[in-house]
């Protein structure tokens, strides 16, 4: 006769709260492994990973004791968000600071020579004062024009009547080859 489990004689009943102690036992060990896993992902020191798995062998409450105190974080969320915070204060820093072309010393934005190297970084406007590029043509805070280098020549409108005329005085154009033309507009096929 099989061994009875808190004194049940009834076979069928036996069977009912052997299979219960099994899945308890059962869960018991993927709680552990579990918690061991988890603790891995979650803490970077191994003495904390090993307490963490040794305390969830008290059956269901080391692990319920874990699950309260352990880290809110996975280890590698916590890196991506300091590269984050690094890469966030880089661009600000970059925004804040610029460096010196001639010696990499670092300027303000609004500098107009820089104080290492005496070198001249920006121009003051000629009209407000504040710093421009030399490359630019027009001031940004006064819109005032600067005549630099950066100036582009601007394309003249052309006249109503010259759009119609014909714009070269000589022999007649070749006519272009099929390879050239523009392929016809599936739209209107």
């Amino acid at each position: 006769m099989p061994l009875a489990i808190f004194g049940i004689t009834n076979d069928s009943l036996n069977l009912v709260a052997t299979l219960f102690l099994l899945m308890l036992v059962v869960l018991w060990l993927a709680l552990i492994v579990y918690t061991y896993l988890d603790a891995r992902r979650r803490i970077s020191d191994p003495f904390l990973v090993a307490c963490a798995t040794v305390a969830s062998f008290f059956p269901f409450i080391g692990t319920a004791v874990y699950a309260i105190v352990r880290p809110p974080e996975y280890l590698e969320d916590a890196h991506e968000r300091e590269l984050e915070i690094k890469a966030a204060e880089l661009r600000v820093r970059q925004l804040r600071e610029q460096a010196c072309t001639n010696c990499d010393y670092p300027v303000e934005k609004d500098y107009l020579r820089c104080p290492n190297c005496e070198r001249r970084l920006k121009d003051p406007c000629p009209t407000c004062g504040k710093p421009v590029d030399p490359r630019w043509g027009l001031c940004p805070f006064c819109e005032s024009n600067l005549g630099g280098g950066g100036e582009r020549p601007r394309r003249r409108r052309r006249d109503p009547e010259e759009r119609t005329a014909p714009k070269r005085q000589g022999p007649p154009r070749e006519q272009r080859s099929p390879r050239r033309e523009p392929d016809p507009d599936p739209r209107q096929a």
